[in-house]
């Protein structure tokens, strides 16, 4: 039941970032994008898995008896992600969302170090999500000084 919980939210997040991603499509086409941005496509099939580890990461710090700050963290970062996908499809705030995926990037990098005392698994779920993000921060800088 608690891993349903956190797929839940993760989804929740997920959904959010969906619905503020309408127009996702058209506004990436219509970027200058640097040589090395992904295919739009692309970002569909990793997001979910990389929110299904995510979801797996928190279930796993929990059952590993995790303490509220490290879910508080993990929590912060849920928020943080769910920001980004508003403030840069929906609202074409390249600035604000660099300045928040930033703030996400050392979230997860603090997240991953409070969560390896606990359980080593639930920290090694946030590499590839760490990963993803800091690809995304160059991609959000790139996109914010070529338009």
């Amino acid at each position: 039941m608690a891993l349903a919980g956190f797929l839940a939210v993760v989804a929740a997040v997920a959904v959010t970032g969906a619905l503020a991603a309408t127009r996702a499509k058209t506004v990436y086409s219509g970027l200058t994008l640097p040589a090395w941005a992904p295919p739009s496509w692309l970002f569909g099939p990793v997001w979910t898995v990389l929110y299904i580890m995510i979801a797996v990461s928190g279930w796993s710090y929990w059952r590993a008896r995790g303490d509220r700050r490290g879910l508080g963290w993990y929590a912060a970062g849920l928020l943080l992600n769910a920001a980004w996908t508003p403030l840069f499809f929906a609202a074409g705030a390249y600035t604000a969302a660099l300045a928040d995926i930033i703030a996400l990037d050392l979230v997860i990098v603090v997240t991953v170090l409070v969560f390896r005392r606990k359980s080593p698994l639930a920290a090694a779920l946030q590499v590839p999500y760490l990963a993803w993000t800091l690809f995304a921060t160059a991609l959000n800088a790139a996109i914010l000084v070529l338009n």
